[in-house]
């Protein structure tokens, strides 16, 4: 029998260190920022300011895997959202976020985790309903939109929650999960994770959660996984599928990246890919927003302009550079490689994030580069979210 939420948040374990506190990581400052400067190391203050590109107000926008507005500096693992950070989703002009609700990399603990988050957000939609709304249809979009609220669409970044039991499934959608990623970096009941050196791609398991994801009308994600993996759930599935955050092993060959095949094989079936801000985007040292449009471009070339989204892999706030919070994220690393999940990339010394972009409006500046570099504004809002809002209707109602 299912846990009940109430059952599932006295039993879970505590986390340490936190990934969502981690999702967004440090700034270093940024040399020779393409966009409006802010001081090195510090968070922009949340403000309702003009948007940098004249579109952005009008456009649906969307990041494909967010953790949300969690404030960086919270001791707490479930700290309830202030006034700050809900600025901060405001200023952001996002129109909802993939934000995650799972579990990782754990079968003795995920489905647990995995109530406790969706209790933990179920809560914060009710006390802040003027400002949250909770995303499981393309209208919800459309109103979260249209009413100026944070839609949160609750996806999954491992299937270890699911154990060995598909009827798991009914618990998960009826609580509003729409986004199901299949593997995370290791191998699973599913598939292999890009980590897994065998690449030995879905398991018989895995086409079974397929099948039940396509009946039950859920989105399947393929960040993280094993090349294999991807290509046989692409074919697998009778509807496209997205790639919620990464980048293009064309550029940097690393195994949190997708190789043009598995792109191209994406876009072929309709699918979404979501290039991340993430380390993996350059091969050595602290990428920018240069090495982002790098990829988004390539992204382009590959998939075309229909297929491609932003999918920070970060949160919403930014992050103030403290002694701290430094100690902390090496923490965090640390532990990531303890358990066997981290990727090579990863490094206490390179932050999770761009630093030139370390602001609530990133999205917002990442369109003016795009238009500053000759592409139009049809294709800008698309990247920002029309691609995804389309893909997101077309699977998920």
């Amino acid at each position: 029998m299912s846990l009940s939420i109430d059952a599932a948040t006295r039993e879970a374990p505590a986390i340490e260190p936190s990934r969502r506190r981690f999702l967004g990581a440090c700034a270093l400052g940024s040399a020779g920022a393409l966009l409006l400067p802010t001081r090195a190391g510090a968070a922009a203050p949340a403000t309702a300011a003009r948007s940098q590109w004249p579109g952005y107000l009008q456009a649906t926008v969307i990041d494909t895997l967010n953790g949300g507005p969690l404030d960086p500096q919270a001791e707490a693992e479930y700290a309830p959202l202030d006034a700050r950070v809900l600025a901060d989703a405001r200023a952001s002009g996002l129109t909802a976020c993939n934000v995650t609700v799972s579990g990782v990399g754990s079968y003795l603990n995920d489905y647990a985790l995995t109530m406790r988050a969706i209790a933990y957000w179920n809560g914060e939609l009710a006390r802040h309903a003027d400002a949250l709304r909770l995303v499981r249809t393309g209208a919800d979009l459309a109103d979260a939109k249209h009413s100026g609220r944070l839609g949160l669409i609750y996806g999954f970044q491992d299937a270890t929650p699911f154990g060995e039991d598909l009827e798991r499934f009914e618990t998960f959608y009826g609580l509003g999960v729409r986004i199901y990623q299949l593997t995370y970096n290791r191998r699973n009941l599913i598939g292999d994770g890009c980590l897994e050196a065998a690449n030995a791609g879905l398991s018989q398991f895995g086409r079974e959660l397929i099948e039940r994801l396509d009946a039950g009308r859920a989105l399947i994600d393929l960040s993280h996984s094993g090349q294999r993996t991807a290509l046989e759930a692409i074919a697998a599935s009778r509807g496209p599928v997205t790639i919620s955050h990464t980048g293009c092993t064309a550029l940097v060959d690393r195994p949190r990246n997708k190789s043009d095949e598995e792109l191209r094989l994406l876009a072929g079936r309709g699918g979404v890919a979501g290039i991340y801000l993430m380390p993996f985007l350059r091969k050595e040292g602290q990428p920018t927003a240069a090495d982002l449009i790098r990829h988004i471009e390539h992204a382009i070339n590959v998939c075309g302009e229909e297929h491609v989204s932003l999918g920070s892999d970060g949160i919403i706030p930014a992050i103030d550079l403290t002694p701290e919070y430094r100690k902390a994220f090496r923490a965090f690393v640390e532990e990531r490689v303890k358990r066997g999940i981290a990727a090579p990339g990863e490094s206490a010394e390179v932050v999770n994030f761009l630093p030139d972009l370390n602001q609530p409006d990133r999205f917002d500046r990442i369109a003016l580069l795009l238009s500053r570099r000759g592409h139009r504004d049809a294709r800008i809002e698309k990247i920002l979210g029309g691609n995804f809002a389309r893909l997101f209707t077309d699977v998920c109602g």
